[in-house]
């Protein structure tokens, strides 16, 4: 089988593509990956093939990820500024990537790559759909938090229909938004269709919910074809996981301690998130490890204890098992990483699936919340230390990794892929 994956986002949305890739290729198949080229660099030393597809990304625009992860607009203005402006290049691309040199038998498509639903339609390629945060269903029946809309979501049980209306509020405000997509239909001379942001998204035969169960079960509004597999992990640095010498120096040196990280690309919209931490940190006595990316503006230019440790970039898989605690931004990886660990986490969301996953966390009794505009070393200090003298937060997320090593998501999405693909070879769709 040769098989195209693509998305458009950060490493929270490919890294799952090249965990599938790997364990494709160890299967003996032939995974493409068709990807902006700033992620290049990770894949081809993995012996994985690799397609650009634009719109590339900058890993320091920081102006960029601010817009994007502004509360309000971030959403549609990530996707009207930056994915729909190009929504023609992308096409281009990924219609190569499906055709050439020879022809795909297979798409999996992320949610954020809108062109790909379109090459599947004009070239007739079956394709799978793939989501990683039960956000992206807007069940009616579990519904999400809407980033600009956060108290709203205090009411969904206590009011009938609330759901139902969250759903048709949602589809009401971004109406406008997807006329780019539209556009671009009529030009090939297709249909309409479905709504883009809400429906079309979804393959009509296999969306891969790659997450777990203990974030979010089936409803009865998800698509027909849905599975859930379980989390997707991969986190290497083109196939590195180890930690940094300093930071491995670090841990063995003293008790485990607390992580604070914003992901791959809250950290560029950190504002003083690191100096709070630092400064929670050193209130607290507790030993701390800060993770600050490449962004310069996130150095802390003061001299810190030996008590914290400050890295650009560590794998989570490695790290979090010897921390104690995870403050971060409630990115479906960064949470993914922390349940499978086993370790309490405080959650500062920004925007998108963030907020809808922390209120996960806090349903889970595995983490508590913060707000971004909060963010203070008092409440930092007085938040975490509740939760370090909490020994049923600690025993709970033992809990909810132990129910995560009985699933095996790499294997459940390979297998779907695979039982995919054999049915369209005996009934071509």
């Amino acid at each position: 089988m040769r098989i195209v994956l693509s998305n458009i986002g950060t490493f929270g949305d490919i890294n799952p593509l090249i965990a599938l890739s790997l364990e494709l290729k160890r299967r003996g198949h032939t995974p493409v990956l068709a990807l902006p080229n700033v992620y290049r660099e990770k894949i081809e030393p993995l012996g994985l093939e690799f397609h650009a597809v634009r719109p590339d990304l900058d890993p320091k625009n920081t102006i960029l990820a601010e817009m994007v992860y502004d509360v309000k607009k971030g959403t549609e203005r990530g996707l009207r500024e930056f994915l729909f402006p190009v929504l023609r290049q992308t096409y281009v691309d990924l219609l190569a990537a499906a055709t050439k040199p020879v022809r795909a038998d297979l798409l999996l498509l992320g949610e954020l790559n809108y062109a790909g639903p379109i090459v599947a339609e004009v070239t007739g390629i079956p394709w799978a759909s793939y989501v990683l945060a039960p956000l992206s269903f807007f069940s009616a029946y579990d519904p999400p938090v809407l980033p600009p809309y956060p108290n709203v979501a205090r009411f969904d049980h206590a009011v009938p229909g609330f759901g139902h209306a969250i759903k048709r509020l949602a589809r009401f405000v971004s109406r406008k938004w997807p006329e780019p997509i539209y556009e671009l239909r009529r030009e090939l001379g297709l249909a309409r269709g479905s709504n883009p942001l809400f429906d079309a998204k979804h393959s009509p035969h296999l969306v891969l919910a790659m997450f777990s169960r203990v974030l979010g079960e089936e409803q009865k509004d998800w698509p027909a074809n849905t599975l859930i597999t379980g989390f997707c992990f991969y986190d290497a640095d083109a196939g590195n996981a180890k930690l940094p010498a300093h930071l491995e120096e670090f841990m063995a040196k003293g008790e485990p301690p607390v992580v604070f990280t914003l992901g791959s690309a809250a950290v560029l919209a950190a504002g003083k998130f690191y100096e709070y931490s630092a400064r929670a940190a050193e209130r607290m006595g507790v030993r701390a490890v800060l993770l600050i990316g490449s962004d310069p503006r996130n150095k802390i230019s003061r001299k810190l204890p030996e008590s914290i440790c400050v890295a650009e970039y560590a794998p989570y898989s490695a790290l979090f098992k010897k921390s104690r605690m995870v403050v971060h931004q409630g990115g479906v990886g960064t949470t993914a990483q922390c349940l499978a660990a086993g370790k309490p986490m405080l959650i500062m969301p920004y925007s998108h699936d963030q907020p809808d996953n922390a209120r996960r966390i806090r349903r889970l009794k595995v983490g508590l919340t913060i707000n971004r505009k909060r963010y203070y070393p008092w409440r930092v200090v007085r938040r975490l230390a509740k939760m370090l003298a909490s020994a049923t937060l600690a025993k709970r997320a033992g809990q909810v990794a132990r129910l995560l090593e009985k699933e095996n998501g790499v294997k459940t999405a390979v297998d779907a892929l695979e039982g995919l693909y054999e049915r369209t070879r005996k009934n071509p769709i």
